[in-house]
């Protein structure tokens, strides 16, 4: 049995911690791993340190709460020919609907390798390379656009398209997803678990918007106007980009988590025999929600915020 080295980060100074497991990564060669030890979630490192070493590394839970937290990095031996889910769709939107056939989520935990998430949910690799050899070579049509758009301007579509849609329909599907859990919870209880947490996944959807709108994008839309024109980047509260950018795609994930649970509790939105209108009407608009924030949270995750990391360095 293998026998890793255990980083016990809860002993470490706090603004000592990421420096001190950083300088451990670096360390590593090619396939070594070692274990780090935590007092809560440091799902926060995984971000930062995907967006400052890349796709080189995995990231597996040993121990997940809710007093000890244990997790195994790894340096890949082949890290720079991984691509991730995310990129994958990112190239071809088409790419999504084959991994979401086959139950792999392409936004909000897009940035792993097929061969991690096949290991991980027991898929043949092989399997879904085969489903996706076979959208080869045909018109992706309008889908590409998005890796050409300006930044402020895909900003401002994310905002007017996705945004607003959250907006427009979330008190509607909290309104009729309480009414349905009254009247069949009795019948159907996972009613009142998706009421719960369709109710919670969309307030702390809506906080995550108004901080994309008021920090993130017009400091997105700054950087792509500076590119255009000149000038020098200003100063940040926040730091480099790659910080807030980190907090946004955690809470993609809690979100997508949300919903990855009411899809397994009502069977991927399956009408039971007794369900009346109102329950028709709501396992429709939670699934179209569904679809719409897997869209939102694509160009956002694996186009958006890639970009503006990269434009970032670019100008400084």
């Amino acid at each position: 049995m293998e026998i890793l080295d255990i980083l016990d980060v809860t002993v470490i100074e706090p603004r000592l911690k990421h420096p001190t497991i950083f300088e451990k990564f670096d360390a590593l060669s090619p396939g070594e791993a070692f274990i780090i030890h935590n007092d809560h979630d440091p799902k926060p490192l995984y971000y930062q340190l995907l967006a400052e070493r890349g796709q080189i590394f995995t990231w597996d839970y040993l121990e997940k709460g809710p007093e000890i937290w244990q997790v195994k990095i790894a340096k890949n031996t082949n890290a720079e020919n991984a691509e991730t889910i995310g990129e994958m769709v990112a190239k071809d939107y088409r790419k999504a609907q084959v991994f979401k056939n086959m139950g792999i989520d392409f936004c909000c935990g897009g940035k792993k390798t097929i061969a991690e998430v096949c290991e991980k949910k027991g898929i043949d690799p092989q399997e879904v390379e085969r489903q996706l050899s076979s959208i080869k070579g045909e018109n992706t049509g309008s889908e590409n656009d998005f890796q050409k758009w300006d930044l402020g301007f895909l900003s401002d579509y994310i905002i007017n398209t996705h945004h607003q849609y959250v907006r427009d329909n979330t008190p509607f599907i909290i309104e009729i997803a309480n009414k349905v859990a009254r009247v069949h919870g009795e019948r159907h209880p996972e009613l009142v678990r998706v009421a719960e947490l369709f109710s919670r996944a969309a307030n702390d959807l809506s906080l995550h918007m108004v901080k994309e709108e008021k920090i993130l994008f017009p400091f997105i839309k700054e950087l792509a106007h500076i590119y255009k024109t000149g000038g020098t980047v200003p100063e940040a509260g926040f730091g480099k980009i790659s910080n807030p950018i980190q907090v946004m795609e955690t809470e993609h994930e809690q979100v997508g988590d949300d919903f990855e649970i009411i899809r397994e509790i009502t069977g991927g939105y399956r009408l039971p025999a007794d369900a009346c209108s109102s329950y028709t009407i709501l396992f429709k608009k939670l699934e179209e929600y569904e679809n719409d924030l897997h869209r939102h949270v694509h160009l956002e995750s694996n186009i958006l915020f890639p970009k503006a990391i990269q434009l970032e360095k670019e100008l400084s």
